[in-house]
């Protein structure tokens, strides 16, 4: 008996591990960016998101709510792989912003102050909205309502 505890034990280890091991959240999310003045800018002057790090001609790093980070980098710069491994990207990329549901009316008249067009607009089936703009390089982002 007690060697087919022991086997059967043995058996459900590992997979009671890998049940375990799940994704918490994205912590960090990259963007690549040419001019980090006018990121800078964009982010903290319209977004408002708070600058908690900066090292000039490689990146800019902004809290985004109180566990994640937007970080913006200088591509070039971080194609070198200094004292991280290597990483960059080229063309538009997308991430979604959430915000309180009540909130997107607000958000769409600041955007728009701001001189920042909705591109689009979409209620989602399973419920939601998203509004579409483009930062100051070109890049799609999104707020989502949650």
């Amino acid at each position: 008996m007690a060697l087919e505890v022991a086997r059967h034990q043995k058996l459900i280890g590992p997979k009671r591990e890998a049940l375990d091991l799940k994704i918490q959240a994205i912590i960090e999310t990259a963007i690549y960016v040419a001019d980090l003045d006018e990121t800078e800018t964009f982010y903290r002057t319209i977004l408002g998101l708070t600058v908690i790090a900066k090292e000039p001609g490689r990146h800019v790093f902004f809290q985004v709510g109180a566990s994640s980070v937007l970080l913006a980098f200088i591509a070039d710069a971080t194609l070198k792989g200094d004292h991280l491994p290597s990483h960059g990207a080229k063309g538009p990329g997308h991430f979604a912003l959430g915000l309180d549901a009540d909130a997107l009316d607000a958000w769409r008249r600041k955007l728009q102050e701001n001189g920042i067009a909705i591109e689009d607009e979409v209620t989602w089936p399973k419920g939601g909205r998203s509004i579409y703009f483009r930062d100051q390089i070109g890049r799609a982002s999104c707020r989502e309502r949650v």
